[in-house]
């Protein structure tokens, strides 16, 4: 089987770039992402191994794949995570690794990721207030986020911030989080609140949509300036004259951006999600222990790509069994 030198799925978008979770386990509890009880973690033996990650990774790479993002759970929680990620940077054809984090476990491991060529870390942090951030996280690891935050800046690592925008939570943590950027090469994103909390929407005033996130910053800047988004963003972006770092809004709730969306995600599980919202088109795990070869893992690769819903909603729409959103963003992969 000739094997494409870049995917390409049935809307005509080119799929590069792979999400890959490494671990469903968390050492926070944020409500957005979980239920307080946590959720029931898999045995290790349901997870992909890393001998089996990094064989898939090698095969897309083959296929065009040239970015990864490590996600999770929390990816550090993984035994010999850094070791992993070591490997992975050094197979041809991937050309950017990047890592989503909370911060917690991660300042110890900053000088290897930046000796691998590691591009950027996304901390996610929803807040600059302690006891706001203990009540988000139900966990008292302010100080320890805060710490690898300012490593990451001094280290020189390109760093974003993700910050999950929560009505009646942490609006009033907007504008902090914005004045980050005036001293620092920050990039904040502020990302619209979505059901993958393993219960479902909270409330029907669910969310605080980028206009009300927008029209909050444009408030307090009057002068903010919307820069030129790179192709496949899902952030729409801002600068603030004067400021090191940048501003971005991500509506992922809103799904205004899936038209150009080439990334896929592959849970710890060894799912494949071509998209966000859908309950997982391919069990590669499956097929991999079931003894399939690469050209048989290709072959069904191309396949779910070449049947990928048009958008968020279509894919919603698409679950199976007509299930509601409801699963834990830590099963997914961030």
């Amino acid at each position: 089987m000739q094997l494409p030198s870049q995917i390409t799925d049935n809307h005509g978008r080119p799929i590069n770039y792979l999400r890959l979770a490494v671990t469903d386990r968390c050492n926070l509890r944020c409500f957005y992402c979980m239920p307080e009880e946590g959720i029931k973690y898999l045995p290790k033996k349901h997870l992909l191994s890393y001998e089996e990650m990094e064989r898939l990774i090698r095969l897309l790479a083959k296929m065009g794949i040239n970015k990864i993002r490590i996600t999770g759970g929390e990816p550090f929680l993984r035994r010999d995570l850094i070791d992993f990620m070591q490997t992975i940077s050094e197979i041809d054809g991937i050309q950017e690794l990047n890592i989503t984090t909370n911060g917690v476990l991660t300042e110890q491991y900053i000088p290897r990721m930046i000796a691998m060529g590691v591009k950027a870390v996304n901390l996610s942090l929803d807040t600059l207030d302690k006891e706001r951030f203990k009540t988000i996280t139900r966990r008292d690891e302010f100080d320890k986020v805060m710490h690898c935050l300012n490593a990451l800046i001094e280290s020189g690592m390109r760093t974003k911030i993700n910050m999950v925008v929560m009505a009646g939570q942490n609006t009033e943590d907007i504008i902090p989080l914005a004045k980050l950027t005036e001293n620092a090469p920050v990039d904040v994103r502020y990302i619209e609140e979505m059901p993958f909390n393993g219960e479902g929407l909270r409330n029907t005033e669910f969310t605080w949509n980028y206009r009300q996130i927008l029209s909050t910053l444009t408030q307090q800047y009057p002068d903010i300036e919307q820069l030129v988004s790179k192709p496949n963003s899902t952030s729409t972006n801002y600068q603030v004259p004067g400021h090191q770092g940048t501003l971005g809004i991500i509506a992922a709730f809103t799904r205004n951006f899936c038209g150009s969306c080439n990334r896929i995600r592959i849970t710890a599980q060894g799912t494949l999600k071509t998209c966000l919202y859908d309950n997982g088109v391919l069990d590669i795990k499956q097929l991999m222990r079931a003894g399939a070869k690469d050209e048989e893992l290709a072959k069904a690769l191309l396949g779910a790509f070449n049947s990928r819903a048009k958008d968020g909603y279509e894919a919603e729409k698409r679950r199976k069994n007509n299930s509601p959103v409801t699963e834990s963003m830590s099963t997914i992969g961030g």
